[in-house]
């Protein structure tokens, strides 16, 4: 009778090999259920947020190319123009926008060509002077460049450009007014949070008089600026546009809370803890503060901390249209019947455009016009066929 063989442990790579093997499972779920969202009719929102809300995110940036603008309501096909650079000096915040885009240079790939990087800067000043230019409401932050970059690298200019629109007009709303009373009121939350969850740790940095200036440029950046690696950035930002206005804000209560005892080991002043809390540490558990915060958010909403005496009464624009926005995103059509109703509409164009002729020039017209349906018809055709094919490319990574 031959002996049972012992199980030898297994050796790193074998742990490793198994630990993406009992992994799979739930990706390969996840990337199912985004396409399958993304190909309902309408298209379902609900699922798409829950993608982005939960464990490890949207996972690749073909998919963002996919889910950020659904997430925004924007029909990818029918996006802003290429914008113009005749009026780029003109604007008056241009002198600002290429100091700010000039100094950005480590939010960049490492190992990028010089030549490259100058390309995307050009377009980052396009896209951001081009953004202010049609919505005269809006008023350039320093630090606005930073969010800007991170859509640029991932869906490109023009998709860039139809994002910071609605962005600009929503999420960062109250940052973009002529003042910074509304950034101050969002970043006044903070304190009344802390003292919800570690009253010990509120009252330290109430005594130290560190204030909230130590979270600005988290807040309004989205936290691209204080992190340098950008898979981190991208997961906060499926987060936060899956998510309600406020969240980066208690984003950054579950990051001075995750830190508490640094904090009250600290020297209780002002120059101490706004030094520790200014430093972020890049080995932060992402997923673990993500679902903290979406647990703060339950417990402690909006509307329950604004009982607290710091937070005087105040519109914000961000939350105020919110419940608006989000229905909005609702009856979105999947990107096949967006492509075909593109193609329709250039069909309709070029035959009001045959029928209006004289009749002598009528047959030269209709040739053109044939030809040139054959060739949107066999453009479409392309492009159905890469959405076609996206789908197994979709799923192709996992096996």
């Amino acid at each position: 009778m031959k002996k049972a063989r012992k199980r030898l442990p297994a050796s790193g790579s074998q742990a490793s090999v198994r630990r993406h093997e009992e992994q799979l499972p739930w990706k390969k779920q996840k990337l199912l259920d985004i396409n399958q969202a993304l190909n309902s009719d309408p298209v379902d929102i609900e699922t798409l947020r829950q993608a982005a809300l939960s464990q490890g995110g949207l996972l690749t940036d073909e998919i963002r190319r996919k889910v950020w603008p659904k997430l925004l309501s924007i029909n990818v096909y029918n996006l802003p123009a290429k914008p113009s650079k005749d009026v780029r000096e003109a604007h008056k915040d241009y002198r600002q926008v290429v100091l700010d885009v000039r100094r950005s240079t480590r939010r960049f790939p490492k190992g990028m060509r010089v030549d490259e990087r100058e390309i995307l800067q050009e377009k980052l000043i396009d896209i951001i002077l081009d953004v202010l230019r049609r919505n005269p409401q809006l008023h350039y932050y320093q630090g606005y460049h930073d969010i800007v970059v991170t859509f640029l690298l991932v869906v490109g200019e023009r998709k860039t450009i139809a994002i910071m629109e609605k962005l600009s007009n929503h999420h960062l709303r109250d940052f973009m007014d002529p003042t910074m009373d509304s950034t101050k009121h969002i970043l006044n939350y903070l304190m009344p949070i802390l003292e919800r969850v570690d009253r010990e740790l509120h009252d330290f940095m109430i005594r130290s008089e560190v204030g909230t200036i130590f979270a600005l440029s988290w807040l309004i950046t989205w936290y691209g600026y204080v992190l340098s690696d950008f898979r981190h950035v991208l997961r906060l930002y499926d987060f936060f546009l899956a998510s309600h206005p406020l969240m980066a804000i208690y984003v950054a209560a579950v990051i001075v809370l995750y830190r508490q005892k640094e904090v009250k080991s600290s020297e209780c002043d002002m120059a101490s803890v706004h030094h520790l809390l200014s430093q972020m540490p890049q080995d932060l558990p992402y997923e673990e503060l993500i679902g903290r915060a979406q647990s703060l958010f339950i417990s402690c909403p909006p509307s329950l901390l604004n009982q607290f005496a710091t937070l005087k009464p105040r519109n914000i624009i961000a939350v105020s249209t919110f419940t608006d926005f989000q229905a909005s995103t609702l009856q979105q059509r999947p990107d096949s019947i967006l492509r075909r109703q593109l193609h329709q509409r250039h069909e309709n164009q070029l035959t009001l455009t045959v029928s209006t002729q004289p009749g002598s020039t009528n047959q030269l017209i209709k040739m053109a016009v044939w030809g040139l349906s054959a060739t949107l018809g066999a453009m479409a055709l392309a492009v159905a066929q890469t959405a076609m094919d996206w789908a197994p490319e979709f799923l192709s990574q996992l096996f």
